[in-house]
């Protein structure tokens, strides 16, 4: 997961008000702590399970074609990635790391309550050769077929490997081959439900926005300048992250599967509202921690609660943009591309691409030789933590739909688990992980041994592509019905979950030891925008991996069994590649680094 909390902050907060020390304690820790804690593990709750079912929700209730919804997907945890950069300044001059928690908060909640009004499902349909038919979905068993209803006909959709789509008359026979694109699905969905559930995730970026980057920084003010303890502090409340998730992601998909998308998006907007309350009646228990800066003339937090809800419509204009884009025209190449991109895209890259250069060539003029040689080492670790992300980030698109299509979901004998439900991998490895990792990794530092930055990036990058390929060997033990088991997928996750713990707990601190000191807060930015591009393109990188669907289903296994292997293993091929060329600059970069370790 990428929430991952740093002890190093660019801003050290005043807290000559009050001796941690000598309150109460909670594991060797100040008392607060723990409500802290809980309020994050609360608040993950709330958005692994609301992300969990995100999806699904997408392809299955309102109908969206793959690409469609995992490019908002990926546009919706950009957006996730990118509000706390405003709303860390606007707390740190304004409102307070308390408030804006609160604030953030309170709009989440209504974010998810939002989701849960969805209108009925949306009614697919399909266009042949110009002529529109409807689409009727019949259960069968665990699974559901399609039908055209021609001239009173009920033909069965079914996709076949060369592209081309045969309608099979109910004696199993063809009664017609269509060309390969000339079958176009789609669905009737309500302007008005659709404009609600985008609405619902601006809400919830713009809320994030004002918590996420808060509530760290309230764990940070437990701590004086010096204290040990902040390292192991902030270890346990990255536990409240994984804690949080793990939870939300088992349950969430049993209320969505049992009483339909409400009561999961219901489930998730009680977790938040939980969180909220955990701060907002405190009994005065974090009276002197995250408030309001002192400053002179009137309060500010009105203009800026009204902001807020101005810049919702805002994001929600991005939303609309996103999901009108055009596919780029074949052969116009690299800048054709680009031209293609949505708004939200044009600007993540055009200010990725401009910051880099521009702040090392500003190194180069007012560092020294050390300062520009640390900045350097710095930039290329940011963009290698794009790729990383990237590729991990699929658990919520591509690997999401995979699991729901192509894995068989039995984990013991006839017990099985819900497509949403498998994202929970990665938070139960996490937390079994996590202390084994620390220990490790403080077992070979003793000895020397431990591995430098630029090594655990490389090895998290091998690791992630390595994780892809344990899957693609699994789909060739694929039975008949062209599912792998979810073994394989498990897998996948245990090994990411590892390469996750090389490169994630690393991340944040070291920019904050390389930066020139003048630009620590800049750098922090770059390192936030870095990770929300990677959410963007990790959203166009589903795409690749995209499958025709009829109604919500695709119409051929093996078709999805393929194009899914096939997307995988070149995202593996890449990945280690550009680990192994990381490995290969690890002495270069650790040179750099001038001893930061």
């Amino acid at each position: 997961m990428v929430d991952t909390p740093t002890a190093d902050t660019p801003r050290e907060p005043d807290i000559t008000h009050v001796n941690p020390a000598t309150g109460a304690m909670w594991f060797g820790h100040p008392r607060q702590l723990a409500r802290l804690f809980t309020t994050e593990m609360w608040e993950r709750f709330g958005y692994y399970g609301m992300r969990a079912l995100l999806t699904l929700y997408l392809t299955k209730h309102f109908v969206f074609g793959d690409r469609a919804a995992t490019g908002l997907y990926g546009g919706f945890t950009a957006l996730v990635y990118l509000t706390p950069l405003v709303g860390g300044y606007l707390a740190d001059q304004y409102l307070g790391s308390k408030r804006s928690v609160k604030f953030g908060a309170i709009m989440m909640a209504v974010g998810y309550f939002t989701l849960c009004f969805g209108g009925q499902t949306a009614v697919p349909f399909a266009t042949i050769d110009g002529q529109r038919y409807d689409v009727q979905v019949e259960a069968k068993g665990s699974t559901e077929q399609r039908y055209i209803v021609d001239h009173g006909k009920r033909l069965q959709v079914k996709g076949n490997d060369d592209g081309t789509v045969s309608l099979l008359a109910p004696d199993g026979s063809s009664a017609r081959t269509i060309a390969k694109d000339g079958f176009k699905s789609d669905a009737e969905r309500s302007p008005l439900f659709v404009t609600i559930m985008l609405l619902a995730l601006s809400l919830i970026s713009v809320g994030n926005g004002f918590f996420k980057p808060n509530i760290s920084t309230m764990v940070g003010e437990l701590y004086p300048q010096g204290d040990r303890r902040r390292d192991s502090g902030f270890t346990i409340f990255y536990m409240g992250i994984n804690l949080g998730s793990l939870g939300s992601q088992i349950l969430c998909p049993i209320l969505a599967d049992t009483f339909g998308w409400w009561a999961g998006f219901g489930l998730a907007a009680v977790g938040m509202l939980i969180s909220y309350a955990l701060i907002q009646f405190d009994g005065g228990k974090l009276n002197g921690y995250g408030e309001a800066p002192v400053r002179s003339g009137p309060d500010r937090a009105l203009p800026i609660y009204i902001g807020a809800l101005v810049a919702v419509p805002v994001l929600y204009f991005l939303f609309t943009n996103l999901m009108n884009a055009v596919p780029p025209v074949p052969g116009s190449g690299f800048i054709g591309y680009l031209a293609s991109l949505s708004l939200m895209g044009k600007l993540l890259f055009g200010t990725f691409l401009i910051s880099i250069p521009g702040i090392l060539i500003w190194s180069f003029v007012v560092g020294d030789r050390r300062e520009f040689q640390m900045m350097l080492a710095a930039m290329v670790l940011i963009v290698f933590n794009v790729v990383f992300w990237t590729l991990f980030e699929q658990a919520g698109s591509s690997l999401t739909l995979f699991a729901d299509r192509n894995t068989d979901l039995r984990l013991f004998g006839d017990f099985a688990i819900s497509a949403p439900q498998t994202q929970f991998f990665n938070a139960f490895f996490i937390v079994t992980l996590a202390p084994v990792m620390s220990v490790l990794w403080t077992a070979l530092a003793k000895r020397g041994l431990e591995p430098s930055i630029p090594v655990k990036f490389g090895i998290a990058l091998i690791g992630v592509g390595a994780g892809f390929l344990f899957l693609v060997l699994g789909a060739g033990f694929a039975g008949p019905n062209f599912q792998v088991g979810i073994w394989w997928l498990a897998g996948l996750y245990l090994i990411h979950s590892v390469a996750e713990l090389c490169i994630s707990p690393v991340g944040l601190s070291m920019i904050t030891k390389l930066s020139i000191a003048r630009i620590v807060g800049l750098m922090m930015g770059v390192w936030f925008l870095s990770i929300s591009c990677a959410q963007y393109v990790a959203g166009i990188v589903a795409q690749f991996a995209s499958v025709d669907t009829v109604g919500g289903e695709v119409t051929n296994l093996k078709v999805s069994l393929d194009t899914y292997t096939g997307t995988f293993t070149t995202i593996a091929e890449v990945a280690m590649a550009l680990g192994v060329l990381l490995l290969l600059l690890a002495w270069p970069l650790k040179k750099w680094m001038h001893g930061v370790k």
